[in-house]
């Protein structure tokens, strides 16, 4: 790959934003660029009105190695690295724009997801893995706890037990396996992959935008609030739901008996 190529491909088509991380020769190690190149897409996703879904993949034989440690040889260290600013300078602004934007974040994992790079995909909405990839949770190989998210994702998805035993051994999870355990939405035949992401995520770009987001909300928010709360929040997000373009769109195509063309608003 040319040293002048982008860290991270962006194109959007049809409502669809799709982000390629694009380091093939390192696996997609993330490095700072890589990073501030994926949070201004994921911001583009957030601003623009004409993204209403985003796609986020690697380019060539796997999804995200975690982060690039070419630059990080303790044999060239004058102190310890403080690796919680890198957490909050990079991996932190991430997580939280995927999970705060309104909108449908499809994630395709092609190959191995190892660290990090496994726990931004796993902060996606809907993520899809070829069978031949591997979820790795790969920080105890290196005396490190996980991060980006992963110690509230995993635990949340897959129970504590589960949780436990993918972070202490840093086992591969194949993507199967992680169907079959809730981790991931579905393991598809590697040839199809981006073309079953792809359509997914132009589904989602042609549906509803605002009650998708609003749902988005709504379910993200059921894991630390009780019964009575989360009661509460479905009222108000469905009084804002009810009040949208697509809401009377929707009514009136089924009443209509037509399929429903809606607009994001």
């Amino acid at each position: 790959m040319s040293a002048d190529a982008p860290t991270v491909l962006v194109d959007l088509s049809q409502g669809v934003l799709r982000l390629t991380l694009n380091r093939p020769d390192r696996l997609n190690a993330l490095t700072e660029d890589m990073h501030l190149a994926l949070r201004a897409g994921l911001q583009r996703a957030h601003d623009e009105d004409a993204v209403r879904a985003v796609l986020l993949t690697g380019a060539g034989r796997g999804f995200c190695a975690g982060q690039d440690l070419g630059n990080r040889d303790p044999r060239n260290w004058t102190e310890p690295p403080d690796l919680g600013q890198s957490l909050e300078r990079f991996y932190n602004p991430t997580i939280r724009l995927i999970r705060r934007l309104e909108k449908p974040v499809v994630c395709a994992v092609n190959g191995v997801a190892a660290g990090a790079g496994a726990n931004i995909a796993l902060a996606c909405d809907i993520v899809l893995a070829a069978r031949s990839a591997r979820f790795v949770e790969a920080f105890a190989k290196i005396g490190l706890v996980p991060d980006a998210g992963g110690s509230w994702t995993l635990p949340r998805l897959i129970g504590e037990a589960r949780a436990k035993a993918l972070a202490l051994t840093a086992e591969p999870l194949p993507a199967e396996t992680a169907e079959r355990w809730g981790l991931i939405w579905k393991a598809v035949d590697d040839a199809a992959l981006l073309d079953e992401a792809q359509a997914t995520a132009q589904r989602l770009a042609a549906g509803p935008t605002r009650g998708l987001g609003l749902t988005k909300r709504a379910i993200q928010a059921a894991a630390t609030n009780d019964l009575d709360t989360q009661l509460d929040l479905e009222r108000d997000l469905q009084r804002e739901a009810g009040r949208t373009a697509d809401y009377a769109e929707g009514v009136t195509a089924f009443l209509e008996k037509r399929p429903p063309r809606f607009t994001g608003r």
